[in-house]
């Protein structure tokens, strides 16, 4: 019971913190003028990105590699099906095709070069180093399409900025959000990646297939929540926005930063299984990202079924799943 009041204690900080830390870091990048499509695409991303990477470091220094591997494809999995499935269901979803076909090809791009990184059998410091080099090239060169002329997702991104605030006008206030948020982001990851190590343990799973389901699940419920709010108020696309933003922090930023900060070895079932998982949900963005297709409510239905029976392989072993239909 200890190690699931950690898991949930651990989620619950994580929320509520990355929330007040987000606020705070934008209100403080508001006093200083910074451009709000610097801060949607990096004080904003990084934020709302905050839980997976301090995940991430916390379960890397653990000796947990297969954990933190494990979250972030999970999330990335979890963001197409269950995100964009659960949305498509409520309206189905257009994209504003002109703004993500730039970010739809670096997603491409990333997740090919990650997924090249993890057969090598280890995603160490160099190829950290490359990814968070791609990322930085995809953020300088957003910033300066969007300086030089009305990018089609300026108002996009200052949008996502505006919906950030409900904090007092004081200096004081927002520092203390900043910080508190981002003390309360470390001690939260460090209590979840307790229990979840704590309850692979004890029932003898893997720590990747807890990194897989109950850790990506759950470090993906802003992006739902996010979504499915933006849905109701009839900004179905937002969703697809927040998905492709966080999917591409997800493999650039956060697995680029935690490989440089120590070594990620890749456990044998992330590299024959998951991460060619995560590459088929990628590809089903394509279609929808470079040609403006629309996802409708049977596709949506298709995808959270999809989803339903990936959890299902994780729970009953993707080696006996292989091993009745490899």
């Amino acid at each position: 019971m200890v190690f699931y009041a950690q898991v949930i204690g651990g989620f619950v900080l994580l929320l509520f913190a990355a929330d007040y830390m987000v606020r705070g870091a934008v209100a403080v990048s508001r006093r200083l003028d910074v451009p709000p499509v610097v801060i949607a695409m990096t004080v904003v991303a990084f934020g709302t990105s905050a839980p997976e990477l301090v995940v991430g470091i916390e379960a890397g220094l653990n000796d947990a590699a297969g954990l933190a591997l494990g979250n972030l494809i999970g999330s990335n999995i979890a963001n197409v099906l269950l995100v964009l499935g659960a949305v498509a269901l409520i309206a189905p979803i257009v994209s504003k095709q002109d703004a993500l076909v730039r970010d739809a090809v670096f997603l491409a791009g990333g997740s090919l070069l990650f997924v090249f990184l993890c057969i090598q059998g280890e995603v160490g410091r160099a190829g950290g180093t490359l990814l968070v080099a791609g990322l930085l090239f995809f953020i300088l060169g957003a910033y300066r399409r969007e300086a030089a002329e009305a990018a089609p997702d300026d108002e996009r991104h200052a949008e996502e900025v505006e919906g950030v605030g409900g904090l007092p006008d004081s200096r004081l206030v927002e520092l203390v959000a900043l910080i508190a948020g981002l003390g309360g982001i470390i001690l939260g990851a460090d209590i979840l990646v307790a229990g979840a190590i704590g309850i692979a343990r004890d029932f003898g799973v893997s720590e990747e297939v807890i990194g897989l389901t109950v850790i990506a699940i759950g470090t993906s419920l802003p992006e739902l929540a996010a979504s499915l709010v933006a849905t109701y108020r009839d900004h179905a696309d937002v969703a697809v926005g927040n998905v492709v933003g966080s999917n591409l922090f997800n493999i650039l930023g956060i697995a680029g930063i935690v490989a440089m900060v120590t070594p990620l070895p890749v456990p044998g079932q992330l590299a024959s299984f998951d991460i060619w998982v995560m590459l088929g949900t990628t590809a089903l963005l394509m279609p929808l990202l470079l040609w403006g297709w629309r996802l409708v409510r049977g596709a949506g239905l298709v995808f959270l079924i999809v989803y339903a029976g990936y959890i299902g392989v994780q729970a009953h072993g993707v080696e006996i799943f292989l091993h009745r239909f490899g």
